[in-house]
């Protein structure tokens, strides 16, 4: 889906959900509006959702709006690396084995486990008693 010189990527990570938007661009990067240094304030969560574009050798040409919703902050930026890294993949097809070996392509499946009728939470038990 390519809107102009837009190219769109869905990053997905737990409950958070990242649409991203890259355009051609001197390496700008916005998320829900604000800079990416303002909304990711840990060093480590900037540093994961950039990594796609760092790998690629792409961070300076191409700008980067992200619109994130749901989730925490590490699920969020979780997101959005997986939303950059589909984007750059309709930028240029030549990036999937890059991406693909660093494995920024796969979305990691895992979720909170449900809570289970008859324990306190998804895995402990209640207090055994025997009398």
């Amino acid at each position: 889906m390519t809107q102009g010189t837009e190219y769109l990527g869905t990053g997905r990570r737990k409950t958070a959900v990242a649409r991203v938007r890259l355009a051609p661009g001197s390496g700008k990067v916005t998320v829900n509006g604000r800079p990416i240094e303002n909304y990711f304030t840990v060093e480590t969560m900037r540093v994961l959702a950039m990594q796609p574009l760092v790998a690629t050798e792409m961070a300076a040409k191409f700008d980067v709006r992200v619109s994130v919703t749901g989730g925490g902050p590490s699920g969020q930026a979780g997101a959005v690396r997986h939303g950059i890294s589909r984007a750059l993949l309709r930028a240029d097809a030549a990036l999937r084995p890059a991406l693909k070996a660093q494995g920024f392509l796969t979305r990691d499946p895992r979720m909170k486990e449900r809570k289970k009728y008859g324990q306190p939470g998804a895995r402990k038990r209640f207090q055994y008693s025997k009398r």
